[in-house]
């Protein structure tokens, strides 16, 4: 046969190919972990602001129900609503400020 040094070799190309194909995997994978992080920060984003509105809820709700149980227990008055509702509201800003503090990951 006849030696035609313009044809490529078939292994060369080959070799090429996959050298081209793994390339683009990784810059595949690369992309989609980068995409993948951007979504997840906007869904932490959303969790995060739940989270803080839960923990105000919380704060709020179970102290004034714990401070309507003292009251109907004791039977004076509604300090222990009055009480109990503020220590909740400062404890749900001590976990928000800690939400706060929080390193993202």
């Amino acid at each position: 046969m006849v030696d035609d040094s313009d044809r490529e070799d078939p292994t060369g190309v080959d070799a090429r190919i996959a050298s081209l194909e793994a390339r683009l995997a990784a810059a595949k994978a690369s992309e989609a972990e980068r995409t993948r992080s951007g979504q997840q920060g906007a869904d932490a984003g959303y969790r995060l602001g739940n989270q803080v509105l839960a923990e105000l809820l919380g704060g709020m709700i179970g102290g004034a129900a714990v401070g309507v149980a003292i009251d109907w227990l004791v039977g004076r008055g509604h300090w222990g609503l009055i009480v109990m509702l503020f220590l909740g509201i400062g404890v749900a800003f001590r976990n928000i400020i800690r939400i706060a503090n929080r390193r993202s990951d």
